[in-house]
C-alpha cells in the first residue's frame, strides 16, 4: 500500500547539476515564442472533452482545466511530443500544482530548474507560468527523446536527472498507460 501512495507523490529527484547541453540552450531560445494549436475544432473538442474528464481530481475547476489542457496540447503538439505523454509527466512530477517546488528547487508543472532561465537569456520570465513551464519541459524532454533516439525511459532519464534508474521513468510510463493513454 506503501508503495501504491509514493507513486503518486510528486517527485523530489534533483535534478542534472551539469552545465546544460549548448544545443539544448539554443533550442530552448529558439522555441520560447513559437505556438501549435489543433489541426480540427472536433479534434479540439473530443480530445478536451476526454482529457477533462480524467483530469477533474487533479484540477477541479472546469475553466482552469480546459486552460490548462489547451496549453499542454499546444505545447505538445509544438515540440512534437503526445500531449498525454506530458499530462502523465506532470502527474508524476507535481499532481497538475502550477506552483509546486521540489527539493531540489525545480519549479511549476513540469518542475522545471531556475538556471534555465539564466541560460536562454530568459532571467525575468516566470517558471509557475503555465506556457512558460510547458514551453520549457516540452522542449526539454522533446531534446532529450531525439538525443535517445525515441527511447523514452532514457528520456525520462534525462529528464529527471536519474538516467540509468528506472523508478522515475516507470512512474510516468505508469501514469500513461493508467490514466492517459487514449486507445
Amino acid at each position: 500500500m506503501l508503495a501504491g501512495l509514493l507513486s503518486w507523490a510528486p517527485v523530489t529527484v534533483a535534478a542534472p547539476t551539469a552545465p546544460p547541453e549548448p544545443a539544448l540552450r539554443a533550442l530552448l531560445k529558439r522555441t520560447i515564442d513559437a505556438a501549435d494549436s489543433f489541426e480540427h475544432r472536433f479534434d479540439a473538442e473530443v480530445w478536451l472533452v476526454d482529457m477533462s474528464t480524467r483530469l477533474q481530481r487533479f484540477v477541479p475547476d472546469e475553466r482552469e482545466r480546459l486552460g490548462l489542457l489547451r496549453l499542454v496540447h499546444a505545447e505538445a503538439r509544438r515540440a512534437k511530443l503526445s500531449p498525454e505523454l506530458v499530462l502523465a509527466l506532470i502527474e508524476v512530477e507535481s499532481a497538475f500544482d502550477r506552483f509546486a517546488v521540489s527539493t531540489a528547487g525545480a519549479q511549476g508543472l513540469m518542475q522545471i530548474m531556475p538556471f534555465w532561465l539564466d541560460e536562454i537569456g530568459h532571467p525575468d520570465d516566470n517558471l509557475f507560468h503555465a506556457q512558460t513551464n510547458l514551453r520549457m519541459g516540452c522542449t526539454i524532454l522533446k531534446f532529450y527523446l531525439d538525443k535517445e533516439q525515441g527511447n523514452l525511459v532514457r528520456a525520462l532519464g534525462r529528464y529527471n536527472g536519474s538516467l540509468g534508474k528506472l523508478d522515475y521513468p516507470s512512474r510516468v510510463i505508469r501514469a500513461l498507460n493508467r490514466r492517459w493513454y487514449r486507445g
